[in-house]
């Protein structure tokens, strides 16, 4: 079912053969670029047009009431009500570590620069409803977001034919989460209302913009993010979901085969990617893939996933050419099941999230292990992490210098002004002291 690229052998750059998702984000810019004006010009008219054609939904009402948050906690079923309290729990244990305290450097004698955190004021929070409900995705954005001091959370998700809200777990997670600001908008729409704010359709039923979007979506979502980037921060460009698992003759083909699996269920544009120096062993996570797929509950898409040329099995010489094959794919989520896994481990440099050993497989990341799951995609885990209390974080330099201590550093300053064509800079420094 995995489409192979044999790298044995080969010095080229693993970049242009290994495998990607292609997604067309410039386009939908130009797409949703109309949309997102007509928001900002004509606000709640504007949305509940859009809904209406996007999501088959007539909106009465941008905000959901608050008996109907209190009344999807009350009827979530008490084993997910469990569960979700449980990863409340760890993700806030794990994240509550992230806090970072403000230093105070004594540059020089009576010279001293603080470095404070201050967290974002207002933060707007996308949660998806497409092919799955996403109640995990409510803890994963809100609790870093509590954890950092964010004094306004807002969470918007699309609202559901029928209900005319938000999934009901999502809801239900926002309860949870003391999160009472919720929005039952979805899509383009969803983003701009929150960069540009919105009126609604009564008193009290408006949404102030905020000052950071983040949360995942899909490419009209992304390309709303790239538009209003600069307008309002956001995280990342998110896109498909990824995994590759770097593996040796020692995994048990078996727990590969699901978790390719458990990824490729989230959309057919997902990719799956297993790295091998073991030909034996590539040829029996097909057999497994095959057996596999067959029984799970959304086999058309999850076969659509592995089998597109996002997908696929790299055959590499050794695990030392894995690891340089898996840094330069620089997935999303990384598994490393081989001898010594957390050694190999501790040698990768490029991914989202790396899950070590074959009792940590990324299905436990996507819920329970108190680590993010909102993380960088299409090969940006070279360069950007994942959502993190430092998400909602701003260092600002606080500059201390008394009399002495400037008046010390003045002849540096005018050198270097000097050398900038800048002198107006120098003589800022000098005019203190005629």
């Amino acid at each position: 079912m995995l489409t192979r690229i044999d790298l044995r052998g080969s010095a080229a750059d693993p970049r242009r053969l290994l495998p990607r998702a292609a997604v067309d984000v410039t386009s939908a810019v130009e797409q949703v670029r109309p949309l997102v004006e007509d928001v900002a010009t004509r606000g709640f008219e504007a949305i509940r047009q859009a809904t209406a054609r996007f999501d088959g939904v007539d909106l009465t009402a941008l905000r959901v009431p608050a008996e109907h948050l209190a009344a999807a906690e009350r009827e979530l079923d008490p084993a997910v009500r469990e569960a979700l309290r449980e990863a409340i729990a760890r993700t806030r244990a794990v994240h509550a570590d992230q806090r970072r305290e403000d230093v105070t450097t004594r540059v020089v004698p009576g010279g001293r620069v603080t470095e404070r955190w201050v967290p974002t004021d207002r933060v707007g929070l996308y949660v998806p409803g497409g092919l799955a409900t996403y109640a995990s995705t409510v803890v994963m954005n809100v609790v870093p977001a509590q954890v950092a001091g964010v004094g306004s959370v807002a969470v918007t998700s699309p609202p559901q034919r029928g209900t005319g809200a938000p999934e009901a777990t999502v809801l239900a997670a926002c309860a949870m989460l003391d999160v009472d600001e919720v929005y039952a908008v979805g899509g383009a729409q969803a983003i701009a209302m929150l960069a540009h704010g919105s009126d609604g359709a009564g008193p009290g039923d408006g949404c102030a913009p905020v000052d950071m979007i983040t949360g995942p979506g899909n490419v009209y979502v992304t390309a709303a993010k790239r538009l209003l980037r600069g307008t309002v921060g956001i995280d990342t460009e998110a896109g498909p979901t990824e995994i590759a698992i770097l593996a040796d003759d020692t995994a048990d083909a078996r727990h590969v085969a699901a978790d390719l699996i458990s990824q490729a269920e989230h959309d057919p544009l997902a990719a799956s990617v297993l790295v091998t120096p073991s030909e034996s062993l590539a040829d029996a996570v097909d057999a497994e893939l095959i057996r596999q797929v067959g029984a799970t509950k959304h086999s058309d898409r999850i076969a659509t996933a592995l089998s597109g040329p996002q997908s696929g099995t790299v055959l590499v010489d050794d695990l030392d050419a894995g690891v340089r094959v898996v840094d330069a794919y620089a997935a999303e989520h990384l598994e490393i099941q081989t001898r010594d896994a957390r050694e190999v481990a501790m040698r990768v440099r490029h991914a989202g999230a790396v899950f070590v050993g074959p009792y940590a497989p990324v299905s436990l990341g996507d819920y329970l292990a108190g680590s993010n799951h909102v993380l960088p995609t299409g090969g940006c885990a070279r360069h950007s992490g994942g959502l993190s209390v430092q998400s909602f974080l701003r260092g600002i330099h606080v500059v201390e210098y008394d009399r002495e201590a400037l008046r010390a550093a003045a002849a540096h300053v005018v050198a270097l002004a000097e050398a900038e064509d800048l002198p107006a800079h120098g003589q800022a420094v000098t005019a203190r002291f005629p």
